[in-house]
């Protein structure tokens, strides 16, 4: 499976979970990939806690305390970006 194809799983993954925990509509066309998540309130601080939890368990990666920047979880391209460094971290 190519980096692309992955990436476009995993951000397709993301934007039914977002939308059906933060929006509460299955709809995830009004979701846009560069989407502000906090800054618009999609998200809030309880809900990053969600978040997190969820990425750890779906994706089997570990966030440290020090990898809690917004700018890692700012959009639904940042978490793929992170998921992604993540991942390849954990095969070296």
């Amino acid at each position: 499976m190519t980096i692309v194809h992955t990436n476009n799983k995993v951000t397709a993954e993301l934007r039914q979970f977002i939308s059906s925990e933060f929006l509460l509509s299955d709809n995830t066309n009004g979701l846009k990939n560069d989407d502000l998540l906090f800054e618009s309130g999609i998200i809030d601080s309880v809900g990053a806690m969600t978040l997190i939890l969820h990425l750890e368990k779906r994706f089997t990666i570990q966030i440290q305390e020090e990898e809690l920047f917004p700018d890692n979880f700012a959009t639904i391209e940042h978490i793929v970006r992170f998921i992604s460094k993540k991942q390849n971290q954990g095969m070296t």
